[in-house]
């Protein structure tokens, strides 16, 4: 199995992660990484990160990656200017590099799954990255519209708007738009996690989910519509609940999954469960594609204090969901071949009727 790492904000804390992420000796029992940036940009910063013994094996295609060893893949051959802690256009241009050639493996299927360590959105932008965000830039290569989910050890939480303006969010919901992400949802709950019916719970998008009308009608008028012909569909999906009451009281605990409206709405309660335990899954594409839930924390870039165990989190996670997604396919196959083949018995009736 081959995962896929890109090498994000060079200024960032990204390749310190990474470093210390893949020193754990777990990792090349289960998977062989492929770092997508630079052989001379990951050994600046394995100086950085004093302690680490980890030899880095330099290749040019990611079908030239070897078994038990961490292959880099150099996106460009330049000499970056690593200015830590900044905003640059070659931070953002160099992590852009990186992420389309990632991209590309991924879809041709050179790799399995693909890992990207933090990009800063300034930098990305000075460097023309057309996209708000990774989800984004991964919808627009596969052509299809996704699933922006953080997943954690107890909740998994997925979003109908990701990176948009408060103001914007309200024209964004949609029945249409609300009924295709649990469409996505219930998909991957099944595919990738391996629940059989999972059940979803919706949040609604005003406080107390509008309180019936009080303080807003999306829920009357949009959201509830949506579940309930989901649900006539023989979909497990719940709701509109309102948020805060919904964590406050400890109702996630009942769901396989939930789906929130905007991006802070279910991410403040994600981080504040489980910070630096949480991974980011483009849920609904083709490839399978991760991210550890921080950013580039540029304050601390540099100084070796990063903790890699998100993107550690993020590894396995992928490996996970590469195997799971595998699996379901394969026993699904398997059973619709069993289900088409015709039994013993039916084989001799034939015979009988042909003598």
């Amino acid at each position: 199995m081959k995962i896929g790492i890109t090498i994000g904000d060079v200024n960032g804390i990204g390749p310190e992660v990474i470093i210390k992420a893949l020193s754990d000796e777990r990792v090349l029992d289960h998977f062989t990484p492929i770092i997508y940036g630079s052989s001379k940009v990951m050994s600046y910063h394995k100086n950085i990160v004093k302690d680490s013994a980890i030899q880095f094996h330099h290749i040019s295609e990611a079908n030239r990656a070897s078994q038990k060893k961490i292959n880099v893949l150099n996106c460009w051959e330049d000499t970056v200017n690593i200015t830590l802690g900044k905003v640059t256009e070659e931070g953002g241009r160099y992590a852009k590099l990186a992420i389309e050639k990632a991209a590309q493996d991924l879809k041709a299927g050179l790799i399995d799954g693909l890992v990207t360590a933090p990009i800063h959105k300034a930098a990305m932008k000075l460097a023309g990255f057309g996209f708000p965000g990774h989800t984004e830039y991964f919808e627009s290569i596969f052509g299809n519209q996704g699933l922006m989910l953080m997943v954690s050890d107890s909740l998994r939480v997925g979003l109908v708007t990701n990176h948009l303006p408060l103001s914007e969010v309200t024209a964004q919901i949609t029945k249409e738009r609300v009924q295709k992400k649990i469409k996505v949802f219930e998909e991957s709950l099944r595919v990738e996690f391996g629940i059989d019916k999972p059940t979803i719970a919706v949040l609604g998008l005003n406080p107390h989910a509008g309180d019936e009308g009080a303080l807003g009608d999306q829920e009357e008028k949009i959201i509830r519509p949506a579940i309930i012909e989901l649900k006539k569909a023989g979909l497990l999906v719940y709701g509109p609940y309102p948020a805060d009451g919904f964590f406050g009281s400890g109702q996630y605990k009942k769901f396989d999954g939930i789906l929130a409206m905007y991006h802070d709405q279910g991410l403040v309660a994600l981080k504040s469960l489980s910070f630096g335990g949480g991974t980011n899954f483009t849920a609904g594409i083709k490839g399978i594609r991760t991210s550890p839930d921080h950013g580039t924390a540029y304050d601390i870039a540099g100084q070796n204090e990063a903790d890699a165990s998100s993107m550690l989190k993020a590894l396995f996670v992928t490996k996970d969901l590469i195997q799971n997604r595998a699996d379901y396919h394969h026993y699904r196959a398997n059973a619709l071949d069993k289900k088409q083949r015709p039994s013993d018995n039916e084989e001799e009736d034939e015979i009988i009727e042909d003598s």
